[in-house]
């Protein structure tokens, strides 16, 4: 296989130690930070399931917030590709993850639900969006990277104004 390769780095650094470290599960936070070249930090935790700090994004809720990013930037540069003038997008993407007995746990789907606002024309119908979605889905680079299925149920199309 060959092709332009694109390299990441991010840091994550824990911050919650606290007095005694790791010496129980309850005793540490799940706090950390994540830190990206010339950007601010995002700070991370936990799932509250799993001990972390509802007030900061844990690891799942971004793993579904990257699927639904990549749908939309493909998305919005296919429909700009084919005339389609977008004013507004937006997702309410969910996912569920199963946890079995032993603690191991594996996302079983996550679901994509984009709401599209596009200009009136001719290619401002459900089945040109369905078939903008159904090649956005094709060509994003994260749902294409994992085991499970990323259905996108698009809410119809609205024409004009929000």
């Amino acid at each position: 296989m060959s092709g332009a390769t694109h390299d990441y780095a991010v840091t994550v650094r824990w911050t919650g130690a606290g007095d005694t470290g790791t010496s129980s599960y309850t005793a540490y936070s799940r706090d950390h930070e994540i830190d990206l070249a010339h950007k601010p930090p995002l700070l991370g935790s936990a799932d509250p399931a799993f001990r972390g700090d509802p007030g900061r994004y844990n690891p799942e809720e971004l793993f579904v917030v990257s699927l639904s990013q990549c749908h939309m930037l493909w998305f919005l540069h296919l429909a700009a590709e084919s005339g389609l003038i977008v004013r507004e997008y937006t997702d309410a993407a969910t996912g569920t993850m199963r946890v079995e007995s032993r603690g191991e746990g594996a996302f079983t789907d996550v679901t994509l639900h984009p709401r599209v606002v596009a200009d009136a024309g001719e290619l401002a119908t459900d089945e040109h969006v369905a078939a903008l979605h159904h090649k956005a889905h094709a060509m994003c680079f994260i749902s294409r990277s994992v085991n499970f299925p990323v259905h996108v149920a698009p809410v119809p199309l609205a024409v004009g104004a929000a």
